[in-house]
């Protein structure tokens, strides 16, 4: 089973000719309403790709009408939404742009997502069998909260070290290494959090190998068209490439990826399997715009 404890969002998407720079003013013909949130959409992604009845969602959303279309596509995506709490805070919401080379910029109004807690997983929900995904839009002592919670049960956790917080102190995230089985980052959160560990300036590989070690766990880190690496902590390295593709929206490629990654595991794949399975699935993903509506079906995966 898989629980995944985050964020939801509904994404505001402008496209856009360049991102604007700070100052600067730029114009969009208009724009979308679009589901998101890091919690949300590695949800969505690994139950699109699982076995019916197989994922989980612990959130909160606000009470709004935002709030009732999250929960609604959450629900026909197969999600189960039982520890999705409600409370009066709006629901989440990403104001993102995207560019003529199909880049992006974010920005996250927190909202409910900020008052979510431990609470919101449901006593018993856990046991051996249990793969939590956890992100970083959420405040990180609750979601440390759940995944010790996991580890005392003898479930796998999966964190995805994303976005990197600012002001994240290396005591926190020693903490976060210390409560994760895989810890799952792009290249640039890689570097950021060897740093914390006080080793600035290493690639993404050396950075990788740092935090594997750091934390006796498994770090993957995603290179975008490069595909994934990963990397042990006895120092044994895997790669996986990541299928060819001409990008409409990158949006939602990591949360897919990880969604995948997840249900592959969660159905005791060998890593290497659900490696693959998650690159092919990301890059599948940024075949259409938004964060979920390019998130592949298990039929697709299988093919």
């Amino acid at each position: 089973m898989i629980l995944v404890f985050g964020s939801v969002n509904i994404d505001l998407v402008a496209r856009v000719a360049a991102i604007p720079r700070p100052g600067e003013t730029v114009l969009a013909g208009g724009y979308e309403t679009l589901h998101g949130g890091k919690g949300a959409n590695q949800a969505v992604a690994a139950a699109r790709a699982s076995l019916p009845g197989r994922v989980t969602l612990a959130a909160r959303v606000g009470t709004d009408g935002f709030g009732a279309a999250a929960l609604k596509n959450l629900k026909a995506n197969g999600v189960d939404v039982a520890q999705v709490a409600t409370g009066p805070e709006p629901t989440g919401c990403a104001f993102i742009t995207v560019d003529e080379r199909a880049e992006n910029a974010i920005t996250v109004a927190s909202g409910a997502n900020g008052a979510l807690d431990r609470s919101a997983v449901a006593p018993g929900a856990l046991d051996a069998h249990t793969t939590a995904v956890l992100q970083m839009e959420v405040p990180f002592g609750e979601s440390l909260a759940v995944a010790r919670l996991v580890r005392a049960a003898g479930g796998r956790v999966i964190w995805n070290f994303a976005p990197v917080p600012a002001g994240f102190t290396a005591a926190a995230q020693n903490d976060l290494l210390a409560a994760t089985d895989i810890l799952v980052v792009n290249e640039h959160e890689a570097t950021a959090a060897a740093a914390l560990l006080g080793d600035d300036g290493l690639d993404f590989r050396a950075a990788g190998e740092r935090l594997a070690r750091a934390g006796d766990l498994t770090c993957i880190v995603t290179a975008g068209a490069e595909g994934a690496f990963v990397f042990h902590a006895d120092g044994r390295r895997e790669t996986a490439a990541a299928p060819p593709i001409r990008p409409v929206d990158t949006t939602g490629a990591g949360d897919t990826f990880v969604g995948i990654l997840a249900s592959g595991l969660d159905e005791g794949l060998p890593l290497r399997v659900a490696l693959t399975r998650a690159c092919r699935g990301a890059s599948l993903a940024c075949l259409a715009a938004g964060a979920q509506p390019g998130m592949p079906t298990r039929a697709v995966l299988d093919e």
